[in-house]
């Protein structure tokens, strides 16, 4: 998952509604951003809810109807590689060896996820942490050139393999993040609807295409592997590009006041998910893993909570408590994270 803290210690903080925070000196924070992981977090849990519930083993034909688990990882791992890159940025005017400091950024990750694992065997921020420190830290050797080339390579040497959510698919979304980062993409995200809506409409025609081609298979004739995965990136690159061009909208406060909380506590709220899900199923006995229905009354429970609390706290603090333990072994030493009154 994409729980990249970015931001130094001595950043200022605001509340949703505010003005801009900074990230770092002369560099706003990019509220679109929080947003995003704030959407896509959402959707993780609403796909992966019953495997949790069930030990990951589905009782459903298809979990959670016409939910896609496979869809959020996309989003999460451009995130990820995003938030990478403008951490090394932060670190490189902050550290004699910045690259120490992602080191210990994706082994904290990794020890997380091996203590998350013991809840759910499939999560996913082992398999980010050690993905990151094959092909994320080595990539911030290569010039930008070489990590733009390598993302395209990678994405489709995982399509034509049938690994759409394996370790290539994965880096190649991360050195995507990171080419849009090191070509200045991201600092642009939120200047104008034009650039995300004339992408948004290639990525919708390609996955609709995709998805004919898909649909035109004939039965036993075998689902190219190639072609589905190929559809489900397109349509995620289409969520991602329909969410900037309304955060251009009127609607920009309220999908802000909605998604924003959740998504700059994503690392929290993903972990809290998980034993929430578990405290539901296996000690209030509710029918998760059996009940489609009684799964999204769940899921909705759960996130309405999560944006309360998470909404709550960033009154008074800068950052979740599992994103400031997570900064504190990243930086080694401990920052402060009640916001001053």
């Amino acid at each position: 998952m994409p729980y990249q803290d970015h931001t130094p210690s001595t950043r200022a903080e605001t509340t949703t509604g505010g003005s801009p925070a900074m990230t770092s000196p002369g560099r706003p924070r990019v509220a679109a951003l929080d947003v995003l992981r704030g959407f896509t977090l959402c959707e993780i849990l609403l796909a992966n809810i019953q495997l949790i519930a069930n030990g990951d083993s589905a009782v459903m034909t298809q979990p959670m109807g016409d939910w896609d688990p496979w869809l959020g990882l996309p989003i999460f791992s451009l995130l990820f590689g995003i938030g990478f890159s403008l951490l090394l940025d932060s670190a490189a005017s902050r550290a004699p060896r910045p690259r120490l400091v992602l080191l210990r950024r994706l082994l904290a990750l990794l020890a997380i996820g091996l203590v998350h694992m013991q809840l759910w065997r499939a999560e996913i921020l082992t398999s980010y942490a050690v993905v990151g420190l094959l092909v994320l830290l080595p990539s911030t050797w290569l010039p930008r050139w070489a990590v733009a080339g390598l993302a395209p390579a990678l994405v489709a040497g995982a399509l034509i393999g049938g690994g759409g959510g394996g370790p290539l698919m994965i880096g190649g979304l991360f050195l995507a993040g990171s080419a849009l980062v090191r070509y200045g993409m991201i600092e642009k995200i939120e200047r104008s609807a034009r650039g995300p809506l004339l992408m948004g409409l290639a990525f919708a025609a390609g996955a609709a295409a995709a998805m004919w081609v898909r649909g035109g298979v004939q039965a036993g004739a075998g689902m190219p592997s190639f072609t589905s995965g190929l559809a489900d990136l397109l349509l995620a690159g289409a969520y991602v590009c329909t969410l900037l061009v309304l955060l251009r909208t009127p609607l920009r406060p309220a999908l802000s006041a909605v998604f924003a909380p959740l998504g700059r506590m994503a690392l929290t709220n993903y972990l809290t998910a998980t034993l929430l899900v578990l405290v539901a199923a296996r000690i209030l006995g509710l029918p998760i893993g059996q009940s489609l229905q009684v799964a999204y009354l769940a899921a909705g429970a759960i996130l309405a909570a999560q944006w309360l609390f998470s909404s709550l706290w960033l009154r008074r603090y800068r950052q979740g408590p599992i994103e400031w333990l997570w900064r504190w072994a990243t930086w080694a030493h401990r920052s402060a994270l009640r916001i001053p009154t």
